[in-house]
């Protein structure tokens, strides 16, 4: 076996057991001892390829975001689909995803609504292309409707964000404890409606 195959196997066996310990305990009850105990890894192969615990979750954070980015953009068709058609395929795939990868639930989970404080930053530059990726579906839905003359795109996309983010603030004000992936999901749908439809009927808002 090639030494560059054979370090990438390692890195892989890592990164399995590391996933498995950041999905069970969340970022601040993980430990690096956990991690080696679960494989059989010794910490000074793991401190081979990451220097530290926070390198080691950051990678895991990134091939969640990289992972879900990826499974999106295959989901989501170009064009020709209505609004309502639209955010339905977008959050039963970001669901499907997480059905199919249950182990990137509460990773994704905690780097939305509550990352580590000192790894904020580094956490949001790995979820990057997935923000990309929202603002860019948010504006291809928003291409195919009739806005008001006054609000422009991206005043209804910041909109959206702003809606987001008061919805993560009352997850993190709820305390700790592991976040029900299909109630955030669910939530962050009904958001994004209420912003597209407003809270009027249907009838209502069309006269």
């Amino acid at each position: 076996m090639k030494r560059e195959e054979k370090n990438r196997q390692t890195r892989q066996r890592i990164m399995d057991s590391a996933l498995q310990e950041f999905a069970r305990q969340g970022y601040g009850a993980s430990s690096v001892n956990a991690i080696c105990s679960a494989e059989g890894i010794s910490k000074g192969i793991i401190y081979h390829y990451f220097e530290t615990k926070d390198e080691l979750y950051l990678a895991c954070v990134e091939d969640c975001f990289q992972r879900l980015t990826e499974y999106l953009r295959e989901a989501m068709p170009q064009s020709g689909r209505g609004t309502q058609e639209c955010l339905e395929l977008y959050f039963n795939a970001r669901m499907e995803f997480f059905q199919k990868n249950p182990l990137y639930q509460r990773i994704f989970c905690d780097a939305v609504i509550l990352p580590p404080a000192h790894l904020k930053t580094a956490v949001g530059e790995r979820k990057a292309g997935f923000d990309a990726l929202n603002i860019e579906i948010l504006m291809q839905i928003l291409a195919g409707m009739k806005l008001r003359p006054e609000i422009s795109r991206w005043e209804a996309v910041d909109t959206f964000l702003q809606y987001q983010d008061f919805l993560n603030a009352r997850y993190q004000m709820a305390g700790a404890g592991e976040v029900d992936i299909r109630k955030h999901e669910t939530d962050c749908h009904r958001a994004l409606e209420i912003l597209l439809y407003g809270v009027t009927a249907r009838e209502e808002a069309q006269r």
